[in-house]
């Protein structure tokens, strides 16, 4: 009768479980609860502070990656450094005045300073060096070198320009050269056209154009050097023979 009755009772037996379950999953979660030193020491309580040890060998790792990234920078900076002193003591040993000796003091009284010898002595060897260089001797010599090899080279350039052959300005000329009338000999009209023999004057080929009514005209072409032969002097030429030309014309003019 009684069992009867618990069964249909609605009640909570293992309700501490469910509760010890929501208390480790909000420890785990934010940490154990200030004040629960009770609870903190069972059997469970190494499970809360996980998440802390984690951050903690994270940023113990990322502090280690740090160090080592600054280890290799300040090495690389160290041996700039030393490089850079090499270089200086170098460019010291290399240097002329390096080469002075050093003054040494002595120990004297406060009241009197001596001077020291040696750097009496250094000072008369530096000034003798000081005399014996010519800070105006070397650059002489040097304008002298100069100008005699812009001379020679000027020569060499004004031999080469004369050896070369200047260039000859020509024209090639077109002549229209007109008989009086269809009886003229156009074979004798191009023998004496062709009998005219200039300096700078060379005939090319010609031919025979109709103009109309029978009658033919010479086209010959010509020649000729621009400072030698002139145009009306080679018309002047050509129409002396006036039996045979009536007159004669420039049908085309081109330089060469």
């Amino acid at each position: 009768m009684a069992t009867n009755f618990l069964m249909h009772e609605k009640i909570w037996f293992d309700k501490f479980k469910y509760d010890d379950a929501e208390r480790k999953f909000y420890e785990q979660m934010n940490g154990p609860v200030a004040g629960s030193s009770r609870q903190s020491s069972g059997p469970g309580a190494s499970s809360g502070p996980s998440g802390d040890h984690s951050e903690l060998v994270t940023r113990i790792a990322s502090l280690e990656v740090e160090n080592q990234s600054l280890r290799g920078v300040v090495q690389d900076l160290q041996q700039a450094v030393s490089k850079l002193e090499a270089r200086l003591s170098a460019l010291e040993k290399s240097s002329p005045t390096h080469r002075a000796t050093t003054p040494q003091t002595q120990h004297v009284s406060p009241m009197r300073q001596v001077e020291p010898p040696s750097r009496k002595a250094a000072t008369a060897t530096e000034d003798d060096e000081d005399d014996d260089i010519d800070l105006f001797g070397s650059d002489e010599e040097e304008d002298k070198e100069a100008t005699r090899l812009r001379e020679e080279r000027l020569r060499q350039y004004a031999e080469k320009k004369a050896k070369k052959p200047a260039l000859v300005a020509k024209s090639s000329i077109l002549l229209d050269v007109k008989p009086w009338d269809d009886e003229t000999d156009m074979a004798q009209l191009e023998a004496c056209v062709r009998s005219v023999q200039l300096d700078g004057l060379v005939w090319g080929s010609s031919k025979l154009v109709p103009v109309g009514y029978g009658i033919r005209k010479l086209q010959i072409q010509c020649v000729v050097e621009d400072d030698k032969v002139g145009t009306d002097q080679l018309e002047e030429e050509i129409t002396k023979f006036e039996e045979h030309v009536q007159s004669v014309d420039i049908a085309a003019f081109n330089k060469i």
